[in-house]
């Protein structure tokens, strides 16, 4: 595990920037558009062309890592990069006629997917929608090209991605942006996801490895990928699916609406980029080598590790994210057009997605661990579970509870799919380890940090702008921890270690 460690504390730290870079860039967005018509018809775009590439693109790439992997664990790395290039050439394909038939029939697709948009707004969002599709392919290839390179053991160019795009998009907004409005935003896309694609070239370079697309549809690592492939695309089509039914209840809710769910999804999402993706990125290939019968015990303890590192780590944080959720939205977000009533309306939903921060780890934990054993029924079962929550909550609770109900909603469902994914890995493969106790001792205290941390969000009061909102979120950080640490130490001695170890490895690094 401390080479797992290694790579995902290398990867986090290389994520730190585009990390940054990307809350600079929804704050450029949010001082620029606020959160209005634009930014909601820019992210139902954006929502359409991630449905297409859920299809194609993230089963793909999650279906290639094992066979790059074990292709590189074998020495072999040019037989797997060799199926890496037939799984981009098939890909190219599929999406070139997908792409074409989304471009034709934008307008009915959007009418279905944000039915509450007035006459500009739809317009504008089907204008949008075209332009991004262009990005398809380039994203396609970025995530397939990056998964080889972990694969390979080289985790930088994936991680440092996003400093590429995140760049792209803010110059896109601040100097773009004012004057063609979010056209700005559709083509900084575009133009950012080739600079994506281009980062992940320098590995494959270095390796001697070519990532032209080709169509060996008879090689047998396509063939192991595509066997795989149509439970990853059941699986990735039901997140989006989420996603999307999110933004239609969301558009029935007034402007801004849209924009305000995705701004604090965003919030958490960050998150999940610089701890949870980071990790899985390390994790996954290990977990991959590590599949057969006589690595099991071996595979267990990879699962058991994961989980705990992230769940140790992110319970803290969901729960200070939760108690001073409207002074982080106004610290982040609250700037130039986004007003008092974007910032309140943004808040109400992050204080509810912070929350569900840990169970989204755990599921990605599981869920991945599937996938390397080639096992897709588990996740698509997890998948299905969770959009009959989230539709079903969404549509009880958002007319009561706004938009706050719909975060509500896909808490619930991350929930329920972690405890069916859960389930199935133990019964199907005994590849979950035991985590009652950890378990146990994690709610003790995170029970312990909420409560010195609502003490001390109550006592400090409602800040005055962004500026009073940083000392109130690091105020109610340290009382959380406050809280929270000792009584780790004490129900978790062996979890408390873990975090004790972070900086130590990081000094080493």
């Amino acid at each position: 595990m401390g080479g797992v460690r290694r790579a995902a504390l290398l990867t986090a730290g290389l994520s730190l920037a585009g990390s940054g870079l990307g809350l600079v860039r929804d704050l450029t967005i949010a001082v620029v558009f606020g959160a209005g018509p634009e930014v909601d018809a820019f992210l139902v775009a954006q929502g359409l062309m991630n449905l297409v590439l859920g299809l194609i693109a993230g089963a793909l790439a999650k279906a290639a890592i094992p066979v790059m992997a074990r292709a590189v664990d074998a020495g072999r790395p040019d037989a797997g990069m060799a199926s890496v290039r037939a799984a981009l050439g098939l890909a190219c394909l599929v999406l070139a006629v997908g792409g074409g038939a989304v471009w034709v029939g934008a307008g009915g697709v959007v009418a279905l997917l944000a039915p509450g948009f007035d006459a500009p707004t739809a317009a504008l969002a089907v204008e949008l929608t075209r332009v991004v599709l262009v990005a398809t392919v380039l994203v396609t290839a970025t995530n397939l090209l990056a998964g080889a390179g972990q694969a390979l053991g080289r985790f930088g160019p994936a991680a440092l991605q996003s400093v590429g795009f995140n760049t792209v998009m803010i110059a896109a907004a601040a100097l773009a942006g004012p004057v063609f409005g979010a056209t700005a935003l559709a083509w900084g896309f575009v133009l950012g996801s080739l600079v994506r694609l281009l980062l992940q070239l320098v590995p494959l370079r270095a390796a001697r490895l070519p990532a032209w697309p080709t169509l060996r549809l008879h090689d047998e690592g396509l063939r192991e990928m595509l066997r795989l492939v149509p439970a990853l695309v059941v699986g990735s089509a039901l997140a989006s699916v989420n996603t999307l039914v999110d933004r239609a209840v969301a558009s029935t809710l007034g402007p801004g609406s849209v924009a305000a769910v995705s701004f604090a999804a965003r919030l958490s999402s960050t998150i999940d980029l610089l701890l949870v993706a980071t990790l899985l990125a390390a994790l996954y290939p290990r977990l991959a080598a590590a599949v057969t019968p006589a690595r099991r015990a071996e595979l267990r303890g990879l699962v058991a590790r994961g989980v705990e590192v992230l769940a140790v780590v992110l319970v803290p944080i969901g729960i200070g994210m939760a108690l001073v959720a409207t002074p982080l939205v106004r610290l982040v977000y609250g700037y130039g057009a986004f007003d008092d009533d974007a910032v309140a309306l943004t808040a109400s939903a992050a204080a509810v997605f912070a929350v569900g921060i840990p169970v989204l780890a755990v599921r990605e934990v599981a869920a991945r661990t599937c996938y390397a054993l080639g096992d897709g029924t588990v996740p698509v079962a997890s998948a299905v579970a969770g959009v009959v929550v989230n539709v079903g909550l969404d549509l009880l609770l958002a007319p009561v509870h706004g938009v706050a109900g719909i975060a509500a909603a896909t808490v619930s469902a991350s929930v329920v799919a972690a405890a069916v994914t859960l389930a199935g890995l133990h019964r199907r493969h005994r590849a979950v380890p035991p985590l009652g106790r950890p378990a146990l001792g994690l709610a003790a205290a995170g029970a312990a940090g909420a409560a010195v941390g609502w003490l001390v969000r109550v006592g400090l009061g409602t800040p005055d702008g962004p500026a009073g909102a940083a000392p109130v979120c690091a105020a109610v950080g340290t009382g959380v921890l406050a809280g929270y640490l000792p009584v780790l130490r004490l129900a978790c001695p062996e979890q408390f270690r873990l975090v004790g170890a972070v900086p130590a490895e990081l000094r080493r690094r």
